[in-house]
Order: C-alpha cells, then structure tokens, then sequence
C-alpha cells in the first residue's frame, strides 16, 4: 500500500495532483466545441508545470495565496461547492490558474453504489469545519456543523459512508424540483438513510421504521439529467442524478414530514467519469429574481414554523426528518487493540490487492487522498474505507455505519473484510483452475501440432486431409467411373485440397465425395439364370401361384438368351396377405441378386426419391442412391411396396418422380438432386406392390408389367399352413421337438369359419395364437417344478452382469394420471435393478406330454367361430329374394342375398344395406329395365299403362355393417325385381354375378375366383355369369373349386330370366313375350 508520508512539504505537489485529476475527468469528456480541448492542454500544461515547481523549489519559496470568497455562488457549472480553488501568486499564470486548479475531490474508478464490486471509492473530503481558511494557498466554502432538520432521501442496496461519493438517480417530481430549489438556494444537503427492505426502492419515506435511523449527512456536489427521463410525455419532470458527498454520520430524531405514496425510482448508481460535457446540468438559473430572505421568513413563518433554511421544503411532498449528528467516541490511536485491527486490516487489503486489481486501485486512490501524514492517526476513516469498499452484506454495512466506538467498528469492518478476501480467494482459486485446464489443453494442442508437424516432415505420417484425399483416390480407383463422373470427382478432390478442415465447405464436399465412391460403379454382381434353380426356390417358398411362378420363368427366361434382363419393372397386385413381398424375395434368391426394400406408402417428400439439394443441412440423396451404396452392386432388385399407396403433399408429387426412376427409357441417366450426375439404373430389377391398381396414376402404371397375384383356394391354405405356417408358429412357440399336433380338420374348419382371406396372414395368427395357447396350457399343467426358473439362467464366461436405476410403473390406482411417469424405488433393494447379457436355455418339453388340436375342442383355443353359415336363405326363400356373388374387401368372396319389398307409396325406390354409389346406379338400372317390361312380364295388363306410381320398392342386401360396391349385383337385383313384381320365387341353389346395361346386356365382371370360391364353399349348384368371363372361370379357377356346380354363361338378361324362372309358368311366359 502506497500511503503518502507527508503532504505538508509538497503542497505545490497536490495542487498538481488535484488538476491531473481534474484533467482525467476532462478526458472523458466528448467535448463538441474546442475550448473543452484548449481546457484540457492548458491543465496538462500547468500539471507539468507544478511537479517541476514541487522538484526545483522548497517549500518556502512558494507565495501564500490570497483566500477566495468562502462563500461562493451556488454550484450550477460542474463545479461543486466546498471544492478547492487552488490560487498561486504567479505573475505569469495567475488568472488561468484559479480557473484550471477548482476540482471535485476525486472518485476511483469504481465509484458508485452498484459497481462490479460493489465497493465506494474513497475521496478527498471538503473540510467539516467552519473556521477561517489558515494560512494555505487553499480556501473552501465551509459546511455547516448544525443542520437540525433536512430532506431525507432513502437509499436502496448499501449504506453512504463519510468521506466517499456516491450516486444516486431521483424520480420522484416531487424530490426533483425540492432538489432543484435546494440547488438554487445555495443549501445543497440532504440526509441519506439505508431502506430496510432490501427490496424497496423509494425517493420519500413514508414511515420512520421503513429505514435505518442512523445515515450520513450528504453534500450534492453535481447534479445531471437521468438518462432516459420520465418518457417523452412527460419531458418537464425528468428525473436526475445527484452526486453526494456524505460529510458525517446523523441520525433521526422525528420524522417531521412523511413523503408521498409514490413509486419509487430512486437507486444508487455507479459515477462515471465520462460525463457528457454537452449534456445539461441541473439546476438551470432561475430567470425571475428570487424571493429575499425576508419574504421567506414571513411567508413560511406563518405557514410552517421550522428552520428557515429548509422551510421552503414544506412546499413540495417530500420527507423532512429532524436529525442529530452522532460523533466518534474518544480514543486512543495507540491502543494496542486498536492498531492491531488496524493492522490486520492493511494485511486484508494488502492481500486482496494482490488478487483483485479493482482493489489495488481504489487503495491507490485512498492512498494518495489520505489527508493525514499516516494512515493509522485516522483509524476511524480506515474503518469506513473497509466498508465502503467491500461487498459484504447490506446488515453489516449498515453495522459499522452505526458503529461509534473506534474499536467496535474497525472489528466489523475487519469482519466485513475478511469475507471479501475469502470471495476473492474462492474467485482467484477458480480462475487458477479454469487457467490451468486452458493451458493444459492448449500445450497438448501445441505438442500434438508439433508431433504431426515432425511425422510429416519424416515422411512417418500426413495430415488428416492428405489421408483422406488418399482414401478417396484410392477407393475411386478401384470403381469404373463414367468419365463425366471422374471428371466432377477429380473438380471436387482439388477443392477439398484447397479447403481447411474445420470449414463448413470442407464438411459438405467431404461427404459428397464420400457418396460419390460408394456408388458401386461398374460393379455388379453375377446372376443365375437357370430356370431349375429358379423353379425350386420358389416351390420352396411359395405354393399354389402357377400363374405367377410362369411369368417369372418366362422373364428368367428371356434373361438368359439376352444376358440380361434390363428394362423391366413387375408389379404384383393382390389382396393383403397373399405374399406379394415374399415373391419379390424369392425371386432375388433365384437370381443371386442383392435384396433391398423400402415403402412409399405414405410418402408426401419429393426428396425421399431425388435426394435433398447440397446447400441444406443434413442433405441425403435419394432412397435409390441409398440403396446402391447399401447393396454394393448395380444391378440389385430393389422392391418398392405400397406403390398405390403414395401420397402427395406440399412439397411434390413423390408418384411422379418415380416416373424418371421406373421408366426404362429414362432411368439409364437418374438425376439425384444431392449427386447432381447422372446415375445408370438400367440394370436394376424393381418390383413394385399394391393391392389395387385404381390409386395408381396412370403414365406410372403404363410402365409397369402388372402380375395379378389372387388369392388362395381352400385346398392351397391347408397345403400352406401344413408345409410353413404350422412348422414355424410350433418352433416360435417352444414346441419345435414336443408332441403337439394341428389335425388337417383343424386347419380347414380354421379356413372355413375364422379365415375366408384371400391371404394367408389371417390364417397365420391363428395358427400361432393355437399353438402359444397350447403352450400355455403344458407350462400349467406341469408347473413351475417341471420348468424351474433357476435352470433358466445360462452360465457364459463371456457374459457380463450390472445394474441400473430401477423404473418401476406408477401403480394402477383409479386416482393415478394416464400420463404417469416411471415410479423410481429407491428404498431397499429394488432401488437398482440387475442386467445382464448372458441368455436364457430353452426348456424341453417332456416326451410324456401329447396334445391333440382337433375340431371338437379348437374352439377352447381360437374362441368361437367367427362365421356362422354361408347361406342366409337354407329353404325356399319369399318372392323378392335371389342370391348373388360379390367381392369383399379384404380379397375374399361371399355369397349375398338380395331382398326387395313393395309397398304402398309414391313410386319410389329405397336402398339400405352400406351400399355404394355404383351398386345403387345398378339397382336403378334393373328397376327401370322392369317397368320398361312390365307387360311382356305379364305385371301388367295394358302395354301402355303405368306401374308402381302408387307403391314404393325397398331393396336391401343383408349385413349392412359391410361396405358393398361394385357392378356384379345387375343380373341378381333385376331377378328380385322381376321376382317381386311377378310373384314367383327363385330356387336358392341358384347364384348370379354380372353387370346390366339399360338395354339388358350382361358385362363381365371381376373377382371371379374368389366369388366361385364363396358359392363353392356355401353348396351353390348353379352360377350364372357373363359370357365374356367363360375364359377366365375356365382357366384360372381350379378344377377342385368348379367340382359339383355348373355354370350357366349368359349375355342377355332374357337368358338370365329363363334359367332363373325355367320350369315355372313365368318362363313359358317370357319365352313368348321376350324371344328375340
């Protein structure tokens, strides 16, 4: 610590120091005009000029100056009253320097009440005493030693310490103009008081116990205009900043008047030496006369009897207390307990000084304004500097503040001190720490460098980058490129070179070039044409499907006479379930191709089939570029499934981008957008899946070859649950080695009554769901004891155990939230579970054990029958009825009966049943056809005359939770209408399946094997169908399935009529009336 030893030899040295401060200050001013400049080089000059006069001359060759006025104007130009005018009678520089030497005791760098550290700095004090000026060259305007009643400003945060400036920011108007006028009157002293509420913050006190009753009694050495005022409505009551200097500790004896209940603004704030020089200072001179001192005295005599110099404030809603000054008790400055703690307290700073610079300057500061010779004959201002410095707590700040005995306050602040040392210490402690993790790390960075540097130049080892290019050259090296792909390569390869690693570009070419040379360029794999291999694989996955099987033998086929088999997209329609994605595996196996999958269904991104553009984050090429790099060749077979299911969204059409990827025409140059060069994709197989061919557009359905795969037959679902669906569900189940068997009449009352699918997968679950109840059943019947767990756990060398957090559920309470989290145990041991990754044995069954599925007890297994009877109608049913065949929607048939009513209305028709918009056209077709021939049906008599005007018709088709759709049902509602109008039944053997057109004719229709499978199964003897559909019933419907039924191939409605009526008098009837 730096402390002056003697001020009194040097006094021409302080004159100095008092204008480089003043200087310091003026450099912070951004001045707008030149005569702030001129200012500040004529203090610099005659800064210079006193340390040479203090060096060359002793001190009594300097002239005593002539003291000034004691009681000056009031302040209103920056200049303070109480500051030191500095006068030295020298005749070349007399008039500047009374001008250049007037300064502010100066503040430290960290001045204010809310600074980083929030310490006070230390000043220079204004003289307290009155008495005349001794024989100096300084004179002061004297402060008052009793000043019974003042303005009281609450201060928020910490407390004012005698001897340091502070600065505090009024908003209340009310306050504002009291200051202002305090200004004008030349009586600038203010009480200022420690809120008690840390969290209060008030410019009037509206409570004597809202604040501490001890505070200082502060000086306002300058005033300015707050930054930002009140808003700019309000531009007249702007608020301000004071700058106070506290004189001496006082405390409240009554509070004479309690300020306003207005908010509060007023805060203690940091000073800062860079005032605005062009910023107006407060007070502005009044421009009317003041009032004299006697018309004061008689006005506010009258009004407030209180002391004259704060009368005035009566006027305005603030707080005036009355106030007592409070004096140091006597002491002795050699008391050993006294410069004990005097001494420890210069060891504190000391201390911190060394860690904190914010310190070291402020005791500088202290040091060089230090007013006494030595530091320890004011041990009472050392105890202040403590505090005001420190940044204890506002309790016991406010304790030394108080604190009157010499001793007892250098303890607090000792106390108050020691606390800040150890925040110094803990905040020097983690910056060495933070320091050395730094340097440790950056030395390990500095040697790595060094080490790759001197690798390098040994030729032991390259850098990142050189071993990456390598990587890459060496990896395009090995790929038959296109020579407009090598060429973009060899483009993409000179910039990375160019580019440092840790860019962005680098990044972004780094994975491009990555892609590039794991597109299998050039590499293929070879392929199996032959037909024999071809044939076993897929009787060996697949059975049934002769149609199928021969398209692919005829495409293997012509593979194998031109080598390749290029140009070729399949796509596999059929209803769920009947193993159109297993065929598209089953013929990769029969080529030796590569197998790569992936699903559209859903899909609304344009970018899922081209790729992203480079420039975006996180860019990927398309799904096809990912499949080549997958795969590794180029020519795998790539199955793309729920084609008719792709969707379309806000970012494109995905269905017409796999135009370019499909058509044979186009795909041989693919664009992605992420490789942006063209890809062949000529020899790669796609084939493609859905389930109906409507929802797929038409230009993407024109480039496919459509295979239509139907569904099974009876006879093949037992074949396919005897041969796969029952070995594999018994070995998923645990019973690969047991005694459990499905009898075949299992299996078929299974297909008959639970599973009518044109799929397998229905048929699947409930094989599995048969076989995991029968082992449920062993495992109860025999046990724990036949299965215990213990033998369960293997013993594996290899394997590891350990445990982790316990999530337990929440429990299952009626109150419990759905959305519970986890319930964590922590008590016990249950706190921690156990994990391992040895594996479980499996336990054998024993040989003792024999299950028997059988028909009579299959529905303890799979629940009871989920269809009940094929055939509504089992009797001759009403007039009105007939039977027809239709095609349900999850691929299977059924027969359905058509029940129409006549009753008495307005000659309309009802439609009930679930019915759609085609099948509804259909009924009003057959209806319209009836009344066009009522006569020749003999409904009525005269061939002009008019049906049904006064009678309604109803038709409904029973299971009316079922959708119903489509053309097939003409010849069956016409036969019902003619039924109903006639009154002549038709026999239930009998089953009919066509589309009518308004002149009679019976279109084809689709759905024919699945709909002769229904009739089949439910004993139809007789189908009648269109004519048109001869070819298909005979060559695709199997000859097991037609056993026992006949069928009838009808083009005309007539014919229709005749079989349905034959043998009845309607049909002697119709033979003569409707012959052509």
């Amino acid at each position: 610590m730096y402390l002056i030893a003697s001020l009194h030899p040097s006094l021409t040295r302080r004159v100095a120091h008092s204008s480089l401060r003043t200087l310091l200050n003026l450099q912070h001013i951004p001045s707008s005009t030149s005569q702030g400049q001129r200012h500040a080089h004529s203090l610099l000059k005659k800064t210079r000029y006193y340390s040479i006069l203090a060096d060359k001359f002793p001190p009594s060759s300097v002239r005593q100056p002539k003291p000034i006025d004691p009681y000056p104007q009031p302040f209103l130009n920056g200049n303070p009253p109480g500051s030191d005018v500095v006068r030295l009678d020298s005749s070349s520089d007399d008039a500047s320097s009374s001008s250049a030497g007037s300064s502010l005791p100066p503040s430290s760098s960290s001045s204010g009440g809310d600074d980083p550290d929030g310490s006070d700095a230390p000043a220079s004090p204004p003289p307290d005493s009155s008495a005349p000026p001794p024989s100096t060259s300084i004179s002061r305007q004297s402060v008052p030693e009793n000043y019974p009643q003042v303005l009281a400003v609450p201060i928020a945060r910490r407390p004012l310490f005698p001897g340091f400036y502070k600065a505090v920011v009024i908003r209340n108007p009310q306050v504002v103009a009291a200051i202002k006028e305090m200004m004008k009157r030349g009586q600038p002293y203010l009480g200022a008081f420690l809120l008690k509420d840390e969290q209060a913050d008030s410019d009037v006190i509206t409570d004597a116990n809202s604040v501490h009753p001890v505070g200082v009694f502060a000086q306002i050495t300058s005033v300015f205009s707050a930054a930002g005022g009140l808003g700019k409505e309000d531009e007249k009551e702007e608020g301000l900043t004071a700058v106070l200097y506290p004189h001496r500790r006082i405390k409240i004896t009554d509070l004479v008047k309690a300020g306003g209940l207005q908010p509060s603004t007023a805060q203690v704030e940091q000073i800062d030496t860079s005032v605005n020089s062009g910023q107006e200072q407060l007070p502005t001179p009044s421009t009317s006369p003041p009032p004299t001192e006697a018309e004061l005295s008689v006005e506010h005599a009258k009004r407030h009897p209180a002391p004259l110099q704060t009368s005035f404030l009566q006027d305005y809603d603030v707080s005036i207390v009355n106030i007592s000054n409070l004096f140091t008790q006597p002491y002795n400055k050699d008391d050993q307990y006294i410069r004990a703690f005097m001494s420890e307290i210069v060891s504190v700073f000391k201390d911190i000084a060394q860690l904190n610079p914010l310190f070291r300057d402020q005791i500088t500061n202290f040091s060089i304004n230090q007013v006494a010779s030595n530091v320890f004959d004011e041990p009472d201002k050392l105890a202040d500097f403590a505090a005001a410095v420190s940044t204890g707590e506002v309790g016991e700040l406010q304790d030394v503040l108080e604190a009157l005995v010499v001793e007892d306050r250098l303890r607090k602040a000792l106390l108050v001190l020691k606390k800040e040392l150890i925040n110094a210490q803990l905040q020097s402690k983690l910056s060495r720490d933070v320091d050395s993790k730094i340097a440790k790390r950056q030395r390990e960075y500095y040697l790595m460098e060094q080490l790759k540097g001197i690798k390098k130049e040994l030729g032991m080892e390259s850098d990142g980058k050189d071993k990456l290019i390598e990587k890459l050259k060496a990896r395009a090296a090995q790929l038959a490129m296109p020579e407009l792909v090598k060429r973009v390569f060899d483009e993409e390869i000179a910039k990375l070179a160019h580019l440092e690693p840790a860019a962005s570009e680098a990044n972004v070419t780094r994975n491009y070039l990555d892609w590039l040379t794991q597109i299998p360029w050039g590499q293929h794999s070879p392929e199996n044409y032959s037909i024999a291999h071809a044939k076993t694989v897929l009787d060996e996955d697949h059975y049934g499907l002769k149609d199928v099987k021969d398209r692919i033998l005829e495409f293997l086929a012509v593979g194998k006479l031109r080598g390749s088999v290029e140009g070729k997209i399949i796509c596999l329609a059929g209803p769920p379930g009947v193993g159109k994605t297993s065929i598209g595996k089953s013929i990769a196996r029969a080529l030796d191709r590569q197998f790569f999958r992936f699903s559209v269904g859903g899909l609304t991104d344009v970018a899922e089939i081209k790729g992203h553009r480079r420039t975006y984050v996180g860019a990927l090429p398309g799904k096809i570029i990912q499949a080549l790099k997958r795969v590794g060749t180029e020519n795998p077979l790539v199955l793309i499934d729920e084609v008719d299911k792709v969707g379309r969204g806000i970012n494109g059409d995905p269905a017409s981008a796999l135009l370019e990827m499909l058509d044979p025409e186009q795909n041989n140059a693919f664009l992605d957008h992420y490789m942006d060069v063209p890809v062949d994709l000529s020899r790669v197989l796609f084939v493609c899946t859905a389930n109906v061919l409507d929802t797929i557009p038409a230009p993407l359905l024109d480039r496919m070859e459509v295979i239509e795969v139907s569904g099974y037959v009876s006879e093949e679902k037992s074949v396919i649950a005897e041969r796969y669906l029952g070995p594999q569900a018994k070995e998923a189940s645990g019973l690969k080695d047991a005694d459990v068997v499905l009898d075949p009449a299992s299996v078929e009352v299974l297909i008959k009554y639970y599973c009518r699918e044109s799929g397998v997968r229905n048929l699947k679950k409930h094989i599995d769901k048969v076989y995991r109840k029968a082992s449920l059943k062993i495992v109860e019947d025999l046990g724990e004891d036949a299965f215990p767990e213990t033998e369960a756990q293997a013993t594996s060398t290899s394997a590891t155990d350990k445990t982790v957090p316990a999530q337990d559920p929440s429990p299952n309470e009626p109150a419990a939230p759905e959305t519970a989290t986890p319930r964590i145990d922590t008590e016990g041991s249950s706190a921690e579970k156990k994990v391992t990754t040895a594996k479980r044995m499996p336990f054998k069954v024993p040989d003792s054990v024999h299950v028997r599925i059988t028909p009579e007890n299959l529905k303890d297994y799979v629940g009871p029958p989920v269809y009940h009877k094929d055939r509504m109608y089992v009797r001759p049913p009403p007039a009105g009825v007939s039977t027809g065949l239709g095609y349900l929607g999850n691929g299977s048939g059924a027969v359905m009966p058509i029940e129409a009513t006549i009753m008495p209305g307005k000659g309309g028709l009802q439609l009930t049943g679930k019915l759609g918009e085609v099948i509804r056209e259909s009924a009003q077709i057959a209806l319209s056809w009836t009344k066009a021939h009522a006569h020749a049906l003999g409904v009525t008599d005269d061939p002009s005359g008019m049906i049904l005007n006064d009678r309604d018709v109803h038709v409904h088709m029973p299971e009316g939770s079922v959708g119903k759709e489509g053309p097939s049902a003409g010849t069956a509602l016409l036969s019902a209408f003619v039924s109903l109008f006639t009154k002549t039944p038709i026999d239930p053997d009998i089953a009919m399946t066509g589309e009518i057109s308004l002149v009679g004719q019976v279109l084809p229709v689709g759905g024919l094997r699945e709909k002769i499978l229904a009739a089949h199964r439910a004993g139809i003897k007789t189908i009648l169908a269109p004519a048109a559909n001869r070819a298909d019933i005979e060559e695709n419907v199997p000859e097991s399935v037609k056993m026992g039924i006949r069928f009838v191939y009808v083009e005309d409605v007539k014919e229709v009529l005749a079989e349905v009526f034959g043998g009845t008098p309607l049909a002697e009837r119709l033979r003569d009336t409707l012959a052509p």
